[in-house]
């Protein structure tokens, strides 16, 4: 049986917290995205995860960053909430950019293995979920550029 995938993307922090799931991160250092490969699988995957009863999102988002890359300090902030429908089953999650400022050692966790590259390896986990998670990253690093360009002007 196939799973029947359709994602929609919904205002920042629009779902109440006790509705969302997920939560997933663009982590970026020195002009690159960050990958991370869960040890059972051989795709490839924005560092993401649930969000746990005594967290917020953000704070999960950071528990999440540290236990699958080791990134310990970031600028963090909720770019957009999105739904998810599997089989007629809806979740919700958050998606996060965060600017790297520190990463130390991975510690010992279910990722196999990080890449920090320009472009996103393949094949990823979740292809249609990738390539909505990168298309919204990307425009945010757009607009954030038009707007340095504005500032300098």
């Amino acid at each position: 049986m196939s799973k029947e995938i359709s994602l929609q993307l919904l205002d920042p922090e629009s779902i109440p917290l006790k509705d969302l799931t997920y939560v997933v991160i663009g982590a970026r250092e020195n002009d690159r995205w960050v990958f991370v490969r869960h040890k059972d699988r051989e795709t490839w995957e924005l560092p993401a995860g649930h969000i746990e009863k005594s967290e917020t999102a953000r704070e999960a988002a950071l528990r999440e960053l540290y236990e699958e890359t080791g990134i310990n300090k970031v600028e963090i902030y909720a770019l957009h909430d999105y739904s998810v429908d599997i089989n007629d089953r809806l979740f919700f999650g958050r998606i996060y950019y965060a600017s790297v400022k520190e990463r130390l050692p991975k510690p010992p966790s279910e990722i196999a293995e990080i890449q920090v590259m320009t472009d996103t390896p393949l094949p990823a986990t979740y292809p249609e979920a990738h390539s909505m998670f990168m298309e919204v990253l990307e425009k945010h690093l757009e607009d954030r550029g038009q707007n340095e360009q504005s500032k300098k002007r």
